[in-house]
């Protein structure tokens, strides 16, 4: 298993992976309804311009980006309901979030929920941009990193079919399965034809696994071989099957597997 943060393992081990989120302390959100009655020092467009965006907490940040609050309530006890009112899981269970869901937070009306859902698009692919130079079809890692942010969030599993030029190139990607990764509903026929129309020479099987535990499942190993054997027999190699987990991922390369 391959980590893309300090430690893969520690996400694994622990009992709520949660519970080592920075928690913004609840008394914060005894707060004055406007933000004209709140101490100049504690605003945060004010705390913004003075010590810089990076010293804002998470709700502060996200409370900057709603602009107003609601009735009887400013933005940063808004944010804060947002962020920790209901699941608890803070900044990560924005990702969560539809924009139906979103709506139906009290103070959430249809511009607040749209404003949300693209700060979350807008910070996915500026993930994705900061590695797309650095990747390579022959770098499990550098794979895994570039599609992070648009797999490890998925509620169900998702594979991802990537298809490749003879320079290792990427010429097409598209989803082929969304669900439980069954290989006896993943056909070698149905993918392998996405693959010919694209004149694909090889292959890149990519899935997330919700739990965040990347470990492969007996399914997936079905899946891999069944994959395998029929790229073979047509002519186009099958590179490496990629579970992606919570910020870290699995190749079957770099296992062995393939």
């Amino acid at each position: 298993m391959m980590n893309l943060s300090d430690n893969c393992n520690d996400y694994m081990m622990s009992s709520s992976f949660y519970a080592e989120m920075p928690h913004e302390s609840k008394e914060k959100m005894n707060q004055p309804n406007t933000m004209k009655e709140m101490p100049e020092a504690e605003r945060p467009y004010e705390k913004c311009e003075k010590m810089g965006a990076e010293k804002l907490t998470d709700v502060e940040l996200l409370a900057v980006l709603l602009r107003t609050g609601s009735r009887g309530e400013n933005s940063v006890s808004l944010a804060w309901r947002i962020l920790y009112g209901a699941e608890d899981k803070g900044i990560l269970g924005l990702h969560q979030f539809s924009l139906e869901r979103l709506r139906k937070i009290k103070g959430i009306g249809r511009v607040k929920a749209v404003q949300i859902s693209c700060i979350l698009e807008l910070a996915r692919r500026l993930s994705k941009a900061s590695y797309s130079e650095m990747l390579s079809f022959s770098q499990p890692e550098t794979i895994a990193r570039y599609y992070m942010e648009d797999l490890r969030h998925e509620k169900q599993e998702v594979m991802k079919l990537l298809m490749l030029n003879s320079k290792a190139r990427l010429i097409g990607e598209t989803n082929i399965s969304k669900g439980t990764v069954n290989s006896s509903l993943i056909t070698p026929r149905e993918l392998f034809i996405e693959a010919l129309q694209k004149d694909a020479v090889s292959i890149v099987l990519m899935h997330n696994h919700p739990s965040g535990d990347p470990t492969p499942s007996r399914e997936d190993m079905l899946t891999t071989k069944r994959i395998l054997d029929a790229g073979a027999l047509i002519g186009i190699e099958l590179l490496d099957h990629i579970i992606i987990g919570n910020n870290c991922y699995i190749s079957f390369r770099e296992e062995g597997i393939l």
